[in-house]
């Protein structure tokens, strides 16, 4: 067996203890959370050496931040392994049940997935809330980073797995694979004896990727190409406020928004007012030709590629457009179907909006930025799915779950 096998089979045993590890896995988290706070010198010395690497070779300053590590940062991911302890146990529950006319009893209850694998790019934090999310439902988890975050996702593995064993669970609940090579991603994609599913998070070209070689089912999450759409009837003061907060934030995460539409009723006092908040970030605006009309030649012309791209920067696509339906159509075209956002006083036009596009959340008057788990009162997610099945939207605990049915007899026979 090769290495990625072998983990495979250890993880498919190790799931069986899960599915029935009650209490225990409580105690694994909190011992995970202790053991990254002891531990933060060790994965802030290990974090430096990918920052260097990185820095080296010439990543942009928004995917360092998502490689960065701070004490803040470590902090968050102790404090998420304790919030999600905290949260009911996901497994067990009753979804419905009932005695059939022929004296048997069905009940349908969740239980774990089984044996997740993830496939990440540039982001240490993943590896402990992808691992604390996977334990807390039951699952064993197989996580697969990329060679940028390296040292660092070592370093948290290691401490997480040993905590893990303190704790009374097999450390091999959770196994990072080493090897960063692309072969190792696709015979992770490959390992059908044992991955009951696949979650990719990172861009666009990571998710395709999956999706086409995968022979496992695969959750499509965090490709957030996210639009803003000012209304002609909206407040441009909160219109700006918006577009700023959601776009320089955080541009790196799949919650920023890429493109702003604008109506053009309002478009000549709305740019301007929005461009210069943006310019306190030196955001780079790309638009359309009325968009350069108005703001002047700053703007550099935009293509259909600017429209569909997520650029994870202090890049913004800018489009003036005639009426609601004609935002309503380029949301279609180009959304990737993760959080869109309409800023209107008008009702009809907020519930016509709401209604009318096909995104995981959307929203009316408030910044894409709230699409995350926490945010919305669900507790830590492994990532936010944009297509509908099984799960859409934030991802936590409950989401890594499926359900069978029980059913209890007294000698009926069909």
């Amino acid at each position: 067996m090769t290495v990625i096998e072998t983990m495979g089979k250890k993880s498919k045993e190790v799931a069986r203890v899960l599915a029935t590890a009650g209490a225990l896995k409580d105690k694994a988290l909190h011992s995970i959370a202790d053991a990254l706070i002891e531990n933060t010198d060790y994965i802030l010395e290990e974090n430096a050496k990918d920052l260097a690497a990185g820095k080296e070779a010439g990543l942009t300053n928004a995917l360092l931040d998502r490689l960065a590590l701070s004490p803040e940062r470590i902090k968050g991911m102790a404090d998420g392994a304790r919030q999600v302890a905290a949260l009911p146990d996901p497994c067990g529950r009753i979804i419905s049940g009932g005695k059939l006319k022929n004296g048997l009893e069905v009940t349908k209850v969740t239980v774990p997935l089984g044996v997740i694998g993830i496939i990440y790019e540039a982001r240490p934090n993943v590896t402990a809330d992808s691992a604390v999310l996977c334990l807390k439902s039951g699952n064993a988890v197989i996580l697969r980073g990329g060679k940028e975050a390296i040292n660092s996702n070592k370093a948290v593995a290691t401490v997480m797995r040993k905590a893990i064993e303190i704790a009374g669970l097999p450390a091999d609940c959770v196994q990072l694979i080493e090897d960063t090579t692309r072969q190792s991603s696709i015979e992770l994609m490959g390992l059908s004896d044992y991955l009951d599913v696949l979650i990719p998070r990172g861009g666009a070209g990571l998710i395709r990727a999956t999706v086409e070689n995968a022979k496992v089912p695969v959750i499509e999450t965090g490709v957030g190409n996210c639009h803003v759409y000012v209304d002609e009837y909206a407040d441009v003061d909160m219109a700006a406020e918006i577009i700023y907060n959601a776009k320089t934030s955080r541009p790196s995460v799949c919650n920023a928004i890429e493109t702003i539409l604008v109506h053009k009723n309002i478009a000549d006092k709305a740019l301007p007012l929005i461009k210069a908040k943006l310019d306190e970030k030196n955001v780079e605006l790309r638009g359309c030709e009325k968009t350069i009309e108005i703001l002047g030649d700053s703007v550099k012309p935009a293509t259909d590629e600017d429209y569909a791209t997520e650029y994870l920067d202090y890049i913004l696509a800018v489009k003036v457009v005639n009426c609601i339906n004609c935002a309503l159509n380029h949301i279609a075209q180009f959304s990737s179907g993760h959080s869109e956002c309409i800023v209107t006083e008008n009702y009809t036009n907020a519930e016509k909006f709401l209604n009318s596009v096909d995104a995981a959340a959307v929203y009316v008057n408030a910044s894409t930025r709230f699409t995350d788990g926490g945010e919305f009162g669900l507790g830590a997610e492994i990532g936010i799915s944009t297509q509908k099945l099984h799960a859409r939207g934030p991802m936590g605990i409950n989401e890594l779950t499926s359900m069978k049915f029980i059913v209890k007899g007294n000698g009926q026979v069909r």
